[in-house]
């Protein structure tokens, strides 16, 4: 296996030691196993692959300052999992398995977890899919929940750098559709205006609400949040928008750990001007500054289009703080691998 430049990584593919398989067949879990390999084999027939039943999750290992490895909030992945799960119709993967699944995929792949103080992480993907043969529009009677990993450093080219943003008008969710859950579908949807994006020169394209186009929705595949010119935190609320992990961690530190007020509600876009921050914030983003956002021919700028606002910063320092278990945890957030 060839060395890694652990500080100079960016999000993509590396080959790895293990991941974890368990196959769900006439109504229940097996125990599951590692392997080495990351091919999977399934039926061509497989819902999968034509009417996208699956659905999958995001976090990371954290090697801290001790050598220790944690995961952050593995439980709420798990629930979340559940959720999207039972919006498919597919089996739900107990929060036990889910975490047992993960621990044996970082305990495998330990020497890969990136060390304290390169900034990268060991990034785990759990997801799950209906397999076997049916041809119908109906769900499947088996599946594969899988967790499969990489190390990986920033999503955003350039890590804490503000970058620049275009509004889009095509929709990534449908109102009372899956934009709520994390499954596949939403994200094809994606592919298309966010390549139109990046041929543009930006980071990424932002998504406003599918029913009257005048709300922000979400950043790419990220939530988006803003600080207001009298400090406030704000950030969408919305049936279409994914239930972010990191956004609600910020929320609780925006107002336990920097005494800022905080709402979940309507980010107009027509009143962009009353930020003085804004970012966008995920797993795999965790926080990428927002310098600016173009509309039309509108450009809002933030704090700077070359630096971090203070309060960004502030967030991005509280939350990798904690990831990486240099700041003590609220009760709850942290999960030790032993």
């Amino acid at each position: 296996m060839k060395t890694i430049d652990y500080r100079n990584l960016g999000f993509e593919c590396r080959e790895t030691h293990a991941n974890y398989i368990s196959f769900f067949k006439d109504g229940a879990w097996d125990e599951g196993k590692l392997k080495k390999e990351d091919c999977i084999t399934i039926s061509a027939f497989s819902p999968a692959l034509h009417y996208g039943q699956e659905a999958f999750e995001g976090l990371k290992a954290y090697r801290r300052k001790d050598g220790k490895i944690q995961l952050f909030r593995p439980i709420e992945n798990a629930e979340r999992l559940q959720r999207s799960c039972e919006r498919l119709l597919m089996p739900i993967v107990p929060v036990n398995k889910f975490i047992e699944a993960c621990e044996l995929v970082v305990k495998a792949n330990e020497d890969l977890v990136p060390p304290y103080g390169t900034g990268a992480t060991l990034y785990l993907r759990p997801f799950i899919i209906g397999v076997g043969r049916n041809l119908g529009v109906r769900p499947a009677k088996e599946y594969i929940f899988s967790v499969i990993c990489s190390p990986v450093g920033s999503y955003f080219k350039g890590g804490l750098s503000p970058n620049k943003f275009v509004i889009t008008y095509y929709d990534r969710a449908a109102p009372n559709g899956t934009g709520d859950s994390k499954v596949g579908g939403n994200y094809a949807a994606s592919l298309y205006p966010h390549q139109m994006a990046k041929d543009k020169g930006y980071a990424d394209c932002i998504y406003l609400d599918p029913l009257t186009h005048s709300k922000i929705d979400e950043v790419g595949a990220a939530n988006f949040f803003g600080i207001t010119k009298d400090n406030k935190f704000i950030t969408p609320k919305s049936p279409s928008i994914l239930p972010s992990i990191t956004k609600y961690s910020l929320m609780y530190l925006a107002k336990n750990y920097l005494g800022l007020e905080v709402e979940e509600g309507e980010v107009f876009v027509d009143k962009l001007d009353s930020y003085k921050e804004a970012g966008a914030c995920g797993t795999a983003a965790v926080i990428s500054p927002i310098g600016r956002i173009d509309f039309g021919d509108k450009k809002i700028v933030f704090y700077s289009e070359t630096e971090v606002g203070p309060i960004t910063r502030r967030l991005y320092d509280t939350l990798t703080g904690i990831q990486f278990g240099d700041i003590e945890a609220p009760k709850g957030w942290v999960h030790i691998i032993k």
